[in-house]
C-alpha cells in the first residue's frame, strides 16, 4: 500500500515563497507520476502540477512560471516550490499517486494580504 504525507504548509505573506513536501512510503516513478493538487474553501479540488514517470511536468496556467515541481534521486520525496505566493493561493494542499488512489491528508497554506 503507498502512503503519502504532507508537510511544509504555513502562514506567509503575499509575494513569499513556501516550499511543499511530498513524502511517499516507495519509489513510484519506476512506473507511475505524482501530482500536488489544492483545494479552497467551496472550491473543488484542482491540479496543481504533476511530474510523469519519465520526469515531464506540467503545471496549472495559475502555477506557470510561479510553481516548481521536482524531487529527490530516491524518488521519495516530491517537491512543491512555490514563489510570488498570492492570498488566492490559499488552500489545502495535497500530494497524490493516481495510479495507486493514493492521497495524503493535506498541509493547509494561507496567504496573508
Amino acid at each position: 500500500q503507498v502512503r503519502v504525507v504532507e508537510s511544509g504548509g504555513g502562514l506567509v505573506q503575499a509575494g513569499e515563497s513556501l516550499r511543499l513536501t511530498c513524502t511517499i512510503s516507495e519509489n513510484v516513478f519506476d512506473s507511475t507520476g505524482v501530482g500536488w493538487f489544492r483545494q479552497a474553501p467551496g472550491k473543488q479540488r484542482e491540479l496543481v502540477a504533476g511530474m510523469t514517470s519519465s520526469g515531464s511536468t506540467n503545471y496549472a496556467d495559475f502555477a506557470k512560471g510561479r510553481f516548481t515541481i521536482s524531487r529527490d534521486d530516491a524518488g521519495i520525496n516530491v517537491y512543491l516550490q512555490m514563489s510570488s505566493l498570492k492570498p488566492e493561493d490559499t488552500a489545502v494542499y495535497y500530494c497524490s499517486v493516481p495510479h495507486y488512489r493514493a492521497w495524503g491528508p493535506g498541509t493547509q497554506v494561507t496567504v496573508s494580504s
